[in-house]
């Protein structure tokens, strides 16, 4: 009877976990189909998968609250930080510079992306992607391919997967053990997706419109507003390395930066309704029944970053650190390049969507962005045939919990 009764309550279990994973699919392809409706769309299944776990799971609200509230915040305060970064970016009157230095034509599209994915090594991938945005508009005088938009937001992931500074998941790897050289790794994977995507994406933004170097009002930079992009750049890093909170260190560089030159508080209502639309997804996410992840393999890993386009990074990142049995360096690329493949993938393709509210289609984004998933591919194989794949622990001399037979390769 006591056996009867366990087969029963696990198989109720089991049906309640198809139905949260039921309800999370349905909204991500609610997503993709009714872009327009994203945002109502992102938070009723919310409300759905938190009512189903209060209804048929003993779920603590309160202790997943209080285990998920500083990664929530962080988020929050990047996104809408990065949006008053974008903005003074875009009134220092560099991107007008830029046309005096990059080159002409399709080659001139194609180093700006390089140069958003050497700026992510140093500053969150969001804050990459927002500044190749602004410099895009001015550019390509606001009519830019979605492919491109794809190919930013690619370029900034990319990035920022080989550097423990230029993401979340990096940065919780470095937290948790990981040595930065492993991370390192990514860029090899990373410069062959910049160098195949941006190839494509750079022609398809030439045929559309060409990168404009003539007819612009001759101004002078504005070094108070640029000031402003340093000083928020630097709370950036500075917090994340002291309190492990970038937010914070944002928000207080604008709250001085708004003594020197006024802050245009208008940018945030556009960007408060991708952050509370990636916030939805990423809570979602969170209270998936994902206890642990299939044995660590480079395979496995390939399959993670296909599934970051469509489910949070961090969760998946933090399965993968408590199973401890990864090589690091694949890891990162590929939780940290996969999401771009879709534009709810990743919080620097919301946060692209902010300025360029046309990207969200997943179809047009599939379909003009190909080139990104075909980078991925090629990223990971040239890393596989490089580098080959070698899992260990994150700390010398912890054992690694549910592969040990991979404790017989040594670390790079």
């Amino acid at each position: 009877m006591i056996v009867a009764g366990a087969a029963r309550c696990s198989g109720a279990n089991e049906v309640t976990n198809y139905l949260l994973f039921g309800l999370f699919a349905v909204t991500l392809l609610g997503i993709a189909k009714y872009h327009k409706y994203a945002l109502a769309i992102a938070v009723s299944g919310l409300l759905l998968v938190l009512g189903t776990r209060l209804g048929l799971t003993n779920f603590d609200l309160v202790h997943h609250l209080h285990d998920e509230w500083r990664t929530l915040l962080n988020l929050a305060g990047l996104l809408l930080g990065f949006a008053l970064l974008a903005n003074n970016f875009e009134r220092s009157h560099v991107p007008q510079k830029l046309t005096e230095i990059l080159p002409a034509g399709r080659a001139g599209a194609f180093v700006l992306l390089v140069l958003v994915a050497l700026i992510s090594t140093v500053l969150d991938n969001i804050a990459a992607a927002m500044i190749g945005g602004a410099a895009a508009i001015t550019l390509f005088q606001r009519r830019v391919h979605i492919g491109y938009i794809a190919a930013i937001v690619a370029a900034s992931n990319a990035g920022g997967a080989g550097s423990v500074i230029g993401d979340t998941t990096t940065t919780m790897m470095w937290i948790e053990g990981a040595h930065p050289l492993w991370v390192v790794e990514a860029a090899i994977g990373a410069a062959v997706a910049v160098a195949f995507s941006g190839w494509f994406a750079s022609g398809q933004q030439h045929s559309m419109q060409p990168l404009v170097k003539e007819g612009f009002e001759k101004k002078h930079l504005d070094f108070g507003q640029l000031v402003i992009v340093v000083m928020i750049v630097t709370g950036a890093i500075v917090a994340n390395f002291t309190i492990e909170f970038p937010a914070a260190g944002v928000w207080a560089a604008i709250l001085l930066g708004s003594l020197l030159r006024k802050t245009d508080w208008k940018v945030l209502p556009g960007a408060a309704t991708g952050t509370l639309f990636l916030l939805s997804l990423v809570m979602s996410a969170s209270m998936m029944p994902v206890e642990e992840l299939p044995k660590a393999t480079e395979w496995t890993t390939f399959g993670l970053g296909v599934v970051s386009a469509f489910f949070d990074n961090i969760p998946l990142t933090k399965l993968a650190i408590e199973q401890n049995s990864y090589d690091w360096g694949f890891l990162a690329y590929c939780v940290g390049y996969g999401g771009s493949m879709l534009w709810f993938g990743s919080s620097a393709g919301v946060a692209m969507t902010g300025l360029f509210p046309g990207a969200k289609s997943a179809k047009e984004w599939l379909f003009g962005g190909w080139h990104v998933a075909v980078g991925y591919v090629l990223g990971f194989l040239t890393m596989l045939l490089i580098l080959g794949w070698h899992p260990h622990p994150l700390k010398p001399g912890e054992a690694e919990s549910g592969n040990a037979e991979s404790t017989t390769e040594s670390p790079r």
